[in-house]
């Protein structure tokens, strides 16, 4: 499975018409939050695939040519709190941030604990079901430790404990910037999962498994 993964940034170059040659053949979108919606959606137009997302804690109404507001994307579809299936890849979602201040898409480390109490539970039944662990969570946020910084950018502590419970072989997040200088952002290896930043845009490929144990949610 080959993954445009986009977030943070809009790049310029991925907004002209070689986008198809730039980022070559794609099965899916994935938007990891802080992008205007008409940016996602002309990903869409331009490589018809699926596309997937949660929002950031920048994400708000665009303002459109025609005097309209567009929070989301016409074309896509919101990952938050969701488990879904693309052509065998189990893929799950949750957005925002740990709270800094007053403001959308920010959340408690309370209110953390218990949305991914309910993500989790959505988690083990599709896995029950499809028979694999999950393979790809997809957040703005890094988790508390890895790849995140101080202040605003500081991950939840709950999503760092539900990625060592759940341990999906992928993480993209967004949030914390190239520019920031916040330690080493290359890709991570924590345990049985793959921490991916992927502010600006990357091309994940996640690598077919032939079969994987069941495995239970805590």
């Amino acid at each position: 499975m080959r993954l445009l993964t986009v977030s943070d940034e809009v790049i310029e170059r991925l907004q002209s018409p070689s986008l198809p040659a730039l980022v070559g053949a794609v099965d899916a979108i994935i938007g990891c939050g802080d992008l205007p919606p008409s940016y996602l959606e002309h990903l869409v137009t331009v490589l018809h695939v699926p596309c997937f997302y949660v929002h950031g804690n920048h994400d708000a109404p665009e303002l459109r040519a025609d005097g309209s507001r567009l929070l989301k994307p016409r074309g896509c579809d919101e990952l938050n709190l969701r488990v879904v299936n693309l052509n065998g890849l189990l893929i799950a979602g949750i957005d925002g941030v740990l709270w800094y201040r007053d403001g959308d898409f920010q959340y408690s480390e309370r209110a953390w604990f218990w949305r991914l109490k309910l993500l989790a539970l959505r988690v083990f039944l599709a896995q029950q079901r499809y028979g694999r662990k999950l393979d790809l969570l997809v957040t703005h946020t890094p988790p508390q430790g890895l790849h995140d910084g101080p202040g605003a950018h500081r991950g939840p502590l709950a999503l760092r404990r539900f990625i060592e419970r759940v341990q999906p072989r992928y993480v993209l997040h967004g949030h914390v910037h190239l520019n920031y200088g916040y330690g080493d952002q290359s890709p991570l290896q924590h345990a049985e999962t793959l921490i991916i930043n992927t502010c600006g845009y990357k091309i994940v490929e996640i690598e077919p498994v032939e079969a994987l144990h069941k495995v239970s949610v805590g």
